[in-house]
């Protein structure tokens, strides 16, 4: 059964628009993928990509080497805990007094949520708040895995602990603090799991980008293991080390020193991950809008349209053609507000009320458009779930 545009317009043919979706049988091809890229270790979701409960769920009961998740913020991850879901790893440092003591309460229900940490000042201050609900919270080291170059800075800027010597001042924090403790070490190698290197009619950046990633991943692996090392001389015995992310599973998993890697955009696959060299996943999730005007030959436009991801502005963050194949924004307007006009060329017969399928940019804010996600699988609508909009939340 061919997953083309006429597939998903019959199924769809009495859904109001717009729609997002999720292809279940696509998604299970890209968790059998993405378990056997893991190469047995163990898999925490990045919850940001996903944003259903229910999905989330789906995919934990899927494979024992899903273990945790990774909240991206401190209320998602009290939201989740009292959805049933463990093992939790807020994926940035959170200051909010008021929220560290919510957690602090939890903790003395036996409940554990691990905060991350880069720096002494976020020891002191978790620690202050701790030690007035008489816990010990737990907490993650979040070490910098970019890769600086000559007139360049080749990754994000996230924890400043960029050095061995920069993580062995905040362990030694940690070590001389009375209600907290070290359990896991977190470095994200973005410049390898967040940048493509097979853009089309891009040879020179894709081959500038291939060369730095091979640098880069020799360079992180050492420094990793380097920290790690450092930290087990304190007579630390950290529960996890985690690294990666869906672009860069295959390098991630050669490092002994790794216990766990985080996927989050590779379950739906969005627009962004068409463009990388060393694999490649089923467009799993997408949302639909209705042509409401013809105002020209091979010219549709319809409404909304304009979910545009975040990061640096350019055209590869906005929203991506799908279906019918061939479709594509138009240079002068791209996806807007209320209206997206899309230039079509192709076999498909377009007709006022059709569907035009797309593709959000990045995985995770696609659910921030809709209430619900329709579960499509074998040709037909099989349930409908809510996303955290649809439960009524908004995280950030």
């Amino acid at each position: 059964m061919e997953q083309d545009y006429q597939y998903y317009k019959k199924i769809f043919e009495n859904t109001a628009k717009p729609f997002g979706y999720v292809d279940f049988d696509l998604l299970d091809e890209n968790i059998e993928r993405i378990v056997s890229a893991a190469s047995h270790k163990n898999i925490r979701i990045a919850t940001k990509s996903i944003r259903s409960v229910f999905i989330i769920k789906y995919i934990m009961k899927k494979h024992e080497l899903f273990q945790g998740v990774m909240c991206f913020t401190a209320n998602e991850a009290m939201y989740l805990l009292n959805e049933g879901i463990e093992d939790l790893l807020i994926g940035y440092p959170i200051w909010d007094s008021e929220a560290v003591a919510k957690i602090c309460q939890l903790n003395q229900q036996g409940k554990m949520i691990t905060l991350m940490i880069d720096s002494v000042e976020h020891v002191k201050h978790l620690n202050k708040i701790a030690q007035m609900y008489n816990v010990t919270l737990p907490l993650c080291l979040d070490i910098d895995m970019s890769l600086d170059v000559p007139g360049l800075h080749f990754g994000v800027w996230r924890s400043p602990v960029r050095t061995v010597e920069d993580a062995k001042v905040v362990v030694e924090e940690i070590m001389s603090s009375s209600s907290v403790s070290l359990v896991g070490v977190m470095g994200y190698e973005a410049q390898i799991a967040g940048v493509g290197d097979q853009y089309p009619k891009k040879t020179a950046k894709n081959k500038i980008i291939t060369i730095l990633k091979k640098h880069s991943i020799k360079q992180l692996a050492e420094k990793r293991a380097a920290t790690i090392q450092m930290i087990e001389n304190f007579g630390i015995s950290l529960q996890f080390v985690n690294g990666g992310g869906t672009g860069s599973l295959h390098s991630t998993t050669n490092e002994n020193v790794v216990t766990e890697v985080t996927v989050g955009s590779g379950f739906f696959s969005p627009g962004l991950f068409d463009n990388y060299r060393d694999f490649q996943y089923k467009p799993a999730a997408g949302f639909a809008i209705e042509i409401v005007r013809k105002p020209d030959a091979n010219l549709y436009t319809c409404a909304g349209g304009g979910y545009i991801a975040s990061g640096a502005v350019g055209t590869d963050k906005l929203p991506k053609p799908y279906l019918p194949e061939n479709a594509q924004l138009m240079s002068l307007e791209g996806a807007g507000e209320v209206q997206t006009p899309i230039v079509y060329r192709g076999t498909n017969a377009l007709m006022l009320g059709d569907p035009i399928f797309l593709r959000h940019a990045k995985a995770g804010e696609l659910c921030e458009r809709f209430n619900h996600l329709y579960c499509v699988s074998n040709g037909e609508i099989v349930n409908k779930v809510t996303t955290y909009r649809g439960d009524g939340l908004c995280f950030l």
